[in-house]
């Protein structure tokens, strides 16, 4: 039997790149769609929906949700509420909310996977990144995105912010709250302490994705960098990738890097 899939997002950049890849699956099967605009109407033969909530009343496996930060949250919860596995490549939820998600999944045994980018590259650049951090203690992230881009940090910036806050070495840079001036271009801070990692948000008309880490020792330096183009085709294939392997755990597992060792 194919995967039944809900898009939530489905006429939005990525969605509208998802749609007619999954219905060249022989494994995947989009049985229902996800749009405001659209609602009552079809998507490659599948019923259109105002809403995830009346979109789970047709039966699926799992929901992928590439929707506005202001709804993830909320579209997640009612689909493991449902006994649905979600991959989630919305932007705008941080550790907390992906804590209490991963306690509503393992309370109904299901799955979840998040990823910033599901790109293939920049889930290389995020390996890079981390790898390192371990030998060069000071680093920060510098991410740019499109002037209307609702979310600072990017997920892309924040989950490697993250990521980095878990295996960096303490800083040499002078501590924030040492600094004279503006303290607040210093950037924001992920984590805690001498292991928190600043993040520097540009939003700036021109730009799609771009993020970089910046990793730098006495007389040396080394720059990390990404950058994304206009297509939603990077993300397509980790998407399909993280659908067909979240039905295999419970709980909440994050980065597409999981998914590729």
């Amino acid at each position: 039997m194919p995967l039944r899939i809900i898009l939530a997002g489905a006429t939005g950049w990525v969605g509208r790149a998802l749609v007619p890849a999954i219905a060249a699956a022989p494994d995947l099967e989009l049985v229902a769609a996800v749009s405001r605009a659209t609602a009552g109407t079809e998507i490659d033969g599948a019923p259109v929906f105002a809403t995830v909530e009346e979109a789970l009343a047709v039966p699926a496996d799992v929901l992928i949700d590439y929707t506005k930060p202001d709804v993830v949250k909320a579209n997640a919860t009612a689909a493991l509420e449902a006994g649905l596995a979600v991959v989630v490549g919305t932007s705008g939820l941080d550790a907390d909310d992906y804590a209490g998600l991963d306690a509503i999944a393992r309370a109904k045994g299901v799955g979840l996977h998040a990823a910033g980018n599901f790109s293939i590259t920049a889930t290389l650049m995020k390996r890079f990144t981390l790898e390192a951090a371990r030998y060069v203690a000071d680093v920060e992230i510098i991410e740019y995105a499109s002037a209307g881009k609702p979310d600072a940090p990017s997920g892309t910036g924040r989950e490697l912010a993250e990521a980095l806050a878990q295996v960096r070495r303490p800083a040499t840079s002078r501590p924030v709250d040492t600094v004279v001036g503006l303290p607040q271009t210093r950037g924001g801070a992920i984590g805690t302490g001498a292991h928190e990692v600043r993040v520097h948000a540009v939003r700036m008309p021109s730009f799609s994705l771009a993020i970089e880490s910046i990793l730098g020792a006495p007389d040396e330096r080394l720059t990390i960098r990404h950058d994304a183009g206009s297509s939603a085709a990077p993300y397509v294939a980790g998407t399909l990738l993280a659908a067909r392997k979240v039905g295999g755990w419970t709980g909440v597992r994050r980065g597409l890097d999981m998914l590729l060792d």
